[in-house]
């Protein structure tokens, strides 16, 4: 339904690299959303009623919140496809990600509160009514809610999106807690055993179960979650697709909103090439970065002696002595400055972040290193942290 709907909706529907696209395809899910959850809202306080369950009531109550959570996911895709104004010169796609957290702290508060509702029905049980017409409004519950998992995560892994994702989450959590629903249901209608308070328990469980996972994968991006390696992988591939780059580092990626995102990173390229050639495959990377990414791109020169052989092979040492303490270590704008009475090497060590060591442990521990080459040699090393995985 939803792939027939961005057929007849959707301009040039396929593109979702697009950003109107993409804020489409979110504004069409939310808008299905909303429609499916009040029509399964309807339907539940319906078999509730009838039923006289806390469980099914509860379960109805979830929906109408999801509804309520699809137009919170509406406005935020609404408000993700502003583009860029004087005080936000980097666009408003945050938006989506703020709209995802909201989403889920709703999903949160909504198990809290059936919680404690679970809890006080089951110290103080109350009789059940209705029939097989319950089961039936609960069995097509199910079917609804597995297909709105299934639309929101395809869309949502199609068009890169945490607020669908968890959407998704979400909709397949309410499948298995109408399930259990269901199966107390039938238990109770086959032996007038009554486990309305320890479903409505369970339904609980999932729906808090579901919240946090929610608000874990909707806050990461927002304090500026390292990028997806397949994406740092793009990236390297692109820039060092050009022979005259000859290592990059010092890659970050901000992201600012899907489809708004800014790359920085520092290309080497060999010391005695024509700055004017270079300046112009650099301008070249920067554009084809942004036609294949969709990004805006900034990348810093770094000349490097590429030729001369002694700098090089200290450099090979420098590396070896290095990957002895952390294999993970690597160094870049690496020189030599020889005098009368030392030889300064003069790098940036890259570490790990989890390195078990300050800044200035690892430029104690790197020179101590550097002075088993010889008393004659000094480390000048400035200590740089990976931004990307």
């Amino acid at each position: 339904m939803v792939t027939l709907l961005a057929k007849l909706f959707i301009k040039d529907y396929r593109n979702t690299e697009n950003p109107s696209v993409r804020g489409a395809y979110g504004i069409l899910c939310s808008i299905v959303g909303i429609v499916l959850n009040l029509l399964l809202f309807a339907g539940k306080y319906l078999a509730g009623s009838l039923s006289g369950s806390l469980a099914i009531m509860a379960d109805a109550f979830n929906n109408l919140s999801d509804a309520a959570s699809s137009f919170v996911t509406l406005i935020g895709f609404r408000f993700a496809g502003r583009g860029p104004d004087t005080d936000h010169p980097f666009g408003h796609g945050r938006y989506e990600y703020i709209s995802g957290l909201v989403v889920s702290f709703l999903i949160l508060l909504m198990g809290i509160e059936l919680g404690q509702s679970s809890i006080e029905k089951i110290l103080q049980p109350e009789a059940m009514e209705g029939g097989w017409l319950t089961v039936l409004i609960l069995l097509a519950s199910i079917a609804v809610k597995f297909y709105m998992h299934l639309y929101n995560r395809r869309i949502g892994q199609k068009i890169d999106s945490a607020a669908m994702k968890a959407t998704a989450m979400d909709s397949l959590s309410d499948s298995i807690a109408t399930a259990v629903v269901l199966i107390c249901t039938v238990i109770y209608l086959a032996t007038d055993v009554n486990l309305d308070g320890w479903g409505g328990g369970l339904v609980a469980l999932f729906i808090i179960y579901t919240g946090i996972t929610s608000i874990r994968d909707t806050l990461s991006p927002l304090l500026g979650q390292a990028p997806d390696p397949e994406y740092v992988q793009k990236i390297e591939t692109i820039v060092k697709a050009h022979p005259e780059i000859l290592g990059i580092h010092d890659l970050v990626v901000h992201d600012y909103g899907p489809g708004h995102r800014l790359i920085s990173l520092h290309g080497e390229v060999s010391g005695d090439g024509d700055i004017y050639v270079l300046h112009d495959v650099i301008d070249r990377i920067e554009q084809e970065l942004h036609d294949k990414l969709g990004c805006e791109a900034v990348i810093h020169m770094d000349p490097i002696a590429a030729n001369d052989e002694h700098v090089n092979a200290m450099r090979e040492k420098v590396e070896e002595l290095l990957a002895r303490w952390d294999s993970r270590i690597s160094l870049h704008d690496f020189r030599m400055v020889e005098g009368p009475t030392h030889t300064n090497l003069i790098f940036d060590a890259v570490v790990p972040q989890d390195l078990a060591a300050t800044e200035e442990e690892a430029q104690k521990k790197i020179a101590q290193l550097i002075a088993q080459l010889g008393e004659q040699y000094r480390a000048v090393v400035k200590i740089d942290r990976f931004y990307v995985k």
